[in-house]
C-alpha cells in the first residue's frame, strides 16, 4: 500500500461543529435568532439530494460550493432570516471552506505522511478543498477532488480515478472514512479500506453506527490508532 485518500467532511473536520460556530458568530453581529444546530443539520441534510440531482442528470456538473449555496438560499427563507447581503451571504456559504479538524487530524495526518502519499477524496470541489487545507493545517501531498472526474461519490470513477491519477493500482490505495457506504463502494471498486468512525459527527444526541465491519481491512479509533496499526503491519 503505497497512499492513503480520506473523505473529508466528519472524517476529518468536525462539519457541524464548525457551521453552528459560523452561524453563531453571524448572528451576533446581525442581531439574528436562529437554531442554528438545526440549520446546520438542515444544511447538511440537503447535500445528498442535491448530489443525487447531478448523478441523475438532472443538472449539469455542478460544485459542491454552488450546491452549498442553493441549499443555502432555501434554508434563509426557511428559517426566516432577514434579507442578507451578497457579501455575508457568500461569506456564510464559504463556512464550508472553513472547517475545524477534529483533534487528532492534523497529527494523525502528519504521522502517515511520513509513510505515505496522503490526499483527501472528497466531493467537495478543489478550491473548497484547498482554503480548508490552509486553514485547518491539514498537511495533504495533494487534493483529489470528485470535481476532477465530473463523478459524485459514490460513483466508481471517482475511487477509480484517485488511483489512477496517483500512478498506482486500486489495491495500493486505501480509502479512509467515517461513512460505511463511501467505504463499501471504495472496497467495490478495488481500494483498501479503513473505518474510522466519529461519533459526534452529528451532535451528542444523535446515534452513528460505529460497530466495526469485518470486511473493512481496519477499524481505527482514530487517525493516531490508524498510524499505529499500519506501522505495525509492517
Amino acid at each position: 500500500m503505497r497512499a492513503l485518500v480520506f473523505d473529508v467532511f466528519g472524517t476529518v473536520v468536525d462539519w457541524r461543529g464548525s457551521i453552528i460556530a459560523e452561524g453563531r458568530k453571524l448572528g451576533r453581529e446581525k442581531h439574528l435568532r436562529v437554531n442554528w444546530p438545526a440549520f446546520a443539520d438542515a444544511w447538511r441534510a440537503g447535500y445528498r439530494p442535491a448530489m443525487a440531482r447531478v448523478r441523475s442528470g438532472e443538472l449539469p456538473w455542478t460544485s459542491i460550493d454552488a450546491l452549498h449555496r442553493m441549499i443555502l438560499e432555501d434554508l434563509l427563507k426557511q428559517f426566516r432570516i432577514p434579507e442578507l447581503g451578497e457579501q455575508d451571504i457568500d461569506h456564510l456559504n464559504r463556512a464550508w471552506h472553513r472547517l475545524k479538524p477534529w483533534r487528532d487530524a492534523r497529527g494523525g495526518l502528519r504521522r502517515l505522511k511520513s509513510r505515505y502519499v496522503i490526499a483527501p477524496l472528497s466531493n467537495g470541489n478543489v478550491a473548497l478543498l484547498t482554503n480548508m487545507a490552509k486553514f485547518a493545517g491539514l498537511p495533504w501531498d495533494c487534493v483529489l477532488s470528485a470535481e476532477l472526474f465530473h463523478h459524485y461519490k459514490p460513483d466508481p470513477e471517482t475511487y477509480r480515478g484517485a488511483a489512477q491519477l496517483l500512478g498506482l493500482a486500486e489495491h495500493e490505495v486505501m480509502m479512509v472514512a467515517a461513512h460505511k457506504d463511501d467505504l463499501y463502494a471504495a472496497k467495490s471498486c478495488g481500494l483498501r479500506t479503513a473505518f474510522v468512525p466519529r461519533p459526534l459527527e452529528h451532535g451528542p444526541k444523535a446515534r452513528v453506527d460505529v460497530e466495526p465491519e469485518p470486511a473493512f481491512d481496519i477499524h481505527a479509533r482514530d487517525f493516531n490508532d490508524l498510524a499505529d496499526q499500519l506501522a505495525s503491519a509492517q
